[in-house]
């Protein structure tokens, strides 16, 4: 999606200020709680699952062998933790039909996903 705006903590928090009326201030630490306690669960090893939105989870990678693309040299890659999201099936649908078109606003996304 060229050219695609992206989405800031600050156009959150003015979200929220706007739908729910609460205070800037409020609205903006409504929202750092919600990110904060998703991130918590999340670095805890926690699945967050938010219904109609999608699954946020860790997901435990093995050490593999990887190759620099510039020389070729082969590489070790440690075994990690990488976060992966699967979208629910309502948040693929509106992504594929009904879903926001270039041009909107985040606020019109928003305010049309609370509705």
């Amino acid at each position: 999606m060229r050219g695609a705006k992206t989405i800031t903590r600050v156009d959150l928090y003015d979200a929220i200020y706007r739908k729910v009326r609460l205070s800037r201030r409020e609205s903006a630490d409504f929202a750092e709680l919600v990110l904060n306690e998703i991130a918590d669960c999340i670095a805890r090893g926690e699945t967050v699952k938010l219904s109609s939105f999608g699954t946020f989870m860790v997901r435990k990678k093995a050490q593999r062998l990887g190759r620099n693309p510039k020389t070729g040299v082969e590489v070790p890659i440690e075994p990690r933790n990488v976060v992966v999201f699967k979208a629910s099936a309502v948040m693929k649908k509106q992504i594929n039909s009904m879903g926001p078109r270039r041009g909107d606003s985040f606020s019109q996304v928003v305010e049309a996903h609370i509705e």
